[in-house]
């Protein structure tokens, strides 16, 4: 079982995003009020917090949002999640991850100043299942494994 430690949103792309306390998630569409929301495959993206600790104890002085996150997630390494495995959180929310990583297509600020960015191969994306209202410190858990059961 893991915890939602952060939920971030951008009312543009290209902007850093903010982070909320909730935030709605909608039916094949993300995060309601966010940039990257939209009838694809990378409605929302996740980022493991502790490779986002790791990453700030070389020092990197990142906030949250800083990787273009919209949810930060402790207990998982989600660059082992398989494609197609569905997490549930919050209220109802369910979803389904599409992608693992992402290919850096121009190096981002983090990554002019670190040399290394972890969101391509540490972050994960997916899309909206089943929506719902998610807060920072909700649970969030696997399909089919004995978290989902308590």
């Amino acid at each position: 079982m893991g915890i939602v430690r952060g939920i971030c949103v951008s009312p543009a792309r290209g902007t850093k995003k903010t982070p909320v306390a909730e935030a709605v998630l909608k039916e094949d569409w993300g995060i309601v009020g966010d940039a990257h929301a939209g009838n694809w495959h990378r409605q929302v993206s996740l980022l493991p917090l502790e490779r986002i600790e790791e990453f700030r104890a070389r020092g990197a002085a990142v906030e949250p949002g800083a990787f273009g996150e919209n949810l930060i997630v402790e207990g998982y390494d989600l660059k082992n999640i398989p494609v197609g495995s569905r997490f549930h959180a919050g209220a109802g929310c369910v979803l389904e991850v599409t992608q693992i990583g992402k290919e850096c297509h121009s190096h981002c600020e983090i990554f002019r100043v670190m040399g290394d960015c972890i969101m391509p191969r540490e972050g994960i994306f997916a899309r909206v299942i089943t929506g719902g209202t998610l807060r920072t410190g909700d649970e969030i858990w696997l399909e089919g494994t004995e978290e989902q059961s308590r």
